[in-house]
């Protein structure tokens, strides 16, 4: 047996999140699609992360088994594959890895980014891409907010209750950090997100309890009272899907093979 993995890009508005759904279009139902057509069978797969419908991703990670032999090449296979996930989507490598291989449960670290456009002036180019916020944002208070989430919290009040019931909350963030940057002509800030694991919509819930703070409806230091409240009431509302990417995921160095 063997294992493989895809890395994958795709652009969140063409499909209803990563997940497979019957009667939808998700981005894992449209690779499992593919790899059917090609190995002349059904394929499961396992994703890094579960992306919400509108979130995109520059370096999504999806693993499958074949039998030996089964994948001829993999550069044949990427072709391949490239061109029957159609538009919205797009395989930039396909990898041999360690059988037994898991996307989800061998990463180490998962990177997001959200991007954020501040001021009355909205974005044309990169506004598929850039939650408009149209007032001028305080980017060092909204740092100073992001100090209170980075390391292992609890962090029950940033993600979906009922994702929450029974449900182990406790991740680590290894860093969150604010760039202020230019793409495609126009001013954004990009706020760099990573962590071992994330919870549903966390990422969103942050970017909007940060955005709370850097409009200045909140202080910075009530960013650590909406982490002790453990409650999803507490903090702010959850930005939008379309300014999240799912950037990279990491894994340790002995799971390639070759």
């Amino acid at each position: 047996m063997e294992t493989w993995a895809l890395t994958v890009a795709y652009d969140g508005a063409s499909f209803h999140g990563f997940a497979r759904q019957p009667g939808l279009v998700t981005v894992q139902g449209r690779i499992e699609e593919a790899l059917a057509t090609v190995l002349r069978r059904e394929v499961e797969t396992t994703g890094a992360g579960r992306t919400d419908a509108g979130v995109h991703a520059l370096g999504q990670v999806v693993s499958f088994d074949a039998a030996d032999g089964e994948v001829a090449e993999a550069r044949r296979l990427r072709r391949s594959l490239d061109a029957l996930t159609g538009d919205g989507m797009v395989i930039r490598e396909v990898r041999a890895a360690r059988p037994g291989f898991s996307a989800r449960f061998d990463a180490t670290a998962r990177e997001y980014r959200y991007r954020l456009v501040d001021g009355p002036v909205a974005p044309l180019f990169i506004g598929g891409y850039a939650w408009h916020v149209a007032q001028e944002l305080d980017v060092d208070a909204m740092r100073a907010g992001a100090v209170h989430l980075v390391g292992e919290h609890d962090f029950r009040s940033f993600c979906v209750t009922e994702s929450a019931e029974g449900q182990r909350t406790v991740r680590r963030v290894e860093a969150i950090e604010i760039a202020e940057e230019m793409h495609l002509g126009e001013p954004c800030l990009t706020v760099r997100v990573v962590g071992n694991a994330f919870l549903h919509s966390m990422v969103r819930v942050i970017i909007g309890t940060l955005v709370e703070v850097g409009s200045g409806r909140r202080e910075s230091a009530w960013v650590g009272d909406v982490l002790a409240a453990q409650q999803r009431s507490a903090a702010g509302p959850t930005a939008p899907a379309h300014g999240l990417t799912l950037w990279s995921v990491s894994y340790p160095t002995d799971a390639w093979v070759g």
